[in-house]
Parts: structure tokens; sequence; C-alpha cells
């Protein structure tokens, strides 16, 4: 029985990083195997990580890779939205206001006070964050980081 258990958590481990490639979070276990690719280094990075308890240390210490001031945000659902809302992400940014910015704001968790900031950023911004008609969300996703990694009072939301 303990087997079985084992193994289930296993493959949980190696689909859900699997799933999530060179995602592994900071931590001892992230800097030890950093620029390792496949799924046996993060597994290894994940487990010691989570095993270890040194995230945690890291998150509060600042250390280990971890910043404890770091955003928050799901990569997974900011990269959907983006991926489906090209177009309308595209024309609002054009225009520097719209329902799309709106939601795009609230899923990078920039705050009510600096939406205004966010957005005319993006538009002065645009040409480099739809560089081209070939431009993938997640180009799109890294440019709007490089962006806000530029000014003083965004750069708190890059990651």
């Amino acid at each position: 029985m303990k087997t079985k258990l084992l193994a289930a958590v296993a493959l949980g481990a190696l689909w859900s990083v699997s799933a999530q490639a060179e995602n592994t979070g900071c931590g001892l276990g992230s800097m030890a195997w950093e620029g390792q690719s496949g799924i046996a280094p993060q597994v290894l990075a994940v487990t010691t990580n989570g095993t270890s308890g040194n995230q945690t240390f890291g998150i509060t210490s600042g250390t280990l890779g971890c910043t404890r001031d770091g955003v928050v945000r799901s990569t997974a659902a900011l990269g959907m939205y983006t991926g489906s809302n090209m177009d309308l992400i595209a024309r609002d940014m054009s225009v520097g206001e719209g329902e799309s910015l709106d939601v795009l704001a609230e899923l990078m968790g920039i705050e009510a006070e600096d939406r205004q900031a966010f957005k005319t950023t993006l538009q002065q911004n645009y040409g480099s964050i739809f560089s081209s008609s070939e431009v993938t969300a997640d180009d799109v996703i890294s440019a709007i980081d490089d962006a806000l990694r530029e000014d003083a009072e965004l750069s708190r939301y890059a990651v």
C-alpha cells in the first residue's frame, strides 16, 4: 500500500513539474539545479525546496533566490488570458484603456492606484510589446514585464 501511494505521489510530482516546466520557484533546490533542464532536475529542485522547508526561510529572509517583495501571480491564468485575447489586448493597449487591460492588470496584481500608470506605460511601449504580427502570448507577457521593469513606479509588478 505504501509503495502504491509513494508511486502515485511521484507520478503526480512528475506530472505537475512537466506541466509547468522550469518553474520550480525559489529556494536551495532551485539554486542547486539552476540552468539544468528536464524533468529530473526539476523534480529534484522541487523536492529539495519542499522537503527542507527552505523556501519559507528564503522568502522571509530574501535569500536563496527568493524576494520579499515579489508579486505572486498566476502565470497560467495570465498566459491563457493573453493568448485568448491578443487582438483585444492589442487594440486596448494602442489607445491606453479598455476592459482587456483592466483584466490584464487584475491578473498581474496591479493595485488600483497604479492602474492608470500601468495602462499609460503599456500604451507608450505598444510597439515593443506587439513588435510583430508573429508575437506570442509569452512574448507579450515578457515585453510587458520589460516595460514595467523600466518604470520606477511599476517595476515591483515585473516578474
